[in-house]
């Protein structure tokens, strides 16, 4: 085995290296201070707050009742379930897009597992993703047109029986007065 001290080589073979490492050490230091800057500030950003409102969920096995945070602008939809520790049995959040479109959304920055709905603008059920990994970049995609994705605690979808064609109710599914 042969070691080698590499200060020994570098600056034998690059002669300039002090000058550059007094430039590169102090710009790689502001480099990291600005990383661990913007990483802190994304947690501690502004909380972003959501309406709730009340949902309830039809399956088999009977009417389920959920209160629900309603994200509909940009930030409350950027936002999510991000940082939260915690989602009880019967709270959940609602993303709601107006329009039916293909969306696909990942778990950066959420720490629960969660299962997600991905609701046409009937207020079916048209694809379920069960126990989502916490922090995945991966894209969860509807596979298909959807108006609505509700994000519910992981293992619920299977507990109450919520699958493809569960009904949802809620105030953006009720037609407009004639």
């Amino acid at each position: 085995m042969m070691i080698v001290d590499l200060r020994q080589t570098v600056t034998a073979e690059l002669p300039m290296s002090r000058p550059v490492v007094r430039v590169f050490k102090p710009l790689a230091a502001v480099v990291v201070a600005l990383l661990l800057g913007l990483a802190a500030s994304e947690s501690r950003a502004e909380e972003v707050t959501f309406a709730t409102s009340d949902l309830w969920i039809e399956t088999e096995s009977g009417r389920h009742h959920f209160t629900v945070e309603v994200a509909e602008t940009h930030a409350q939809m950027k936002r999510g379930l991000m940082f939260r520790t915690d989602l009880a049995n019967d709270a959940g959040m609602l993303f709601d897009y107006e329009t039916p479109r293909e969306v696909a959304m990942w778990m950066k920055n959420t720490l629960v597992p969660l299962d997600m709905l991905f609701v046409d603008s009937r207020g079916l059920v048209q694809r379920v993703v069960e126990w989502t990994t916490p922090q995945s970049l991966e894209p969860i995609a509807s596979h298909g047109l959807v108006r609505v994705v509700i994000e519910l605690r992981g293992g619920i979808a299977a507990r109450l029986g919520i699958g493809r064609g569960s009904r949802i109710e809620h105030a953006i599914f009720t037609p407009a007065p004639e």
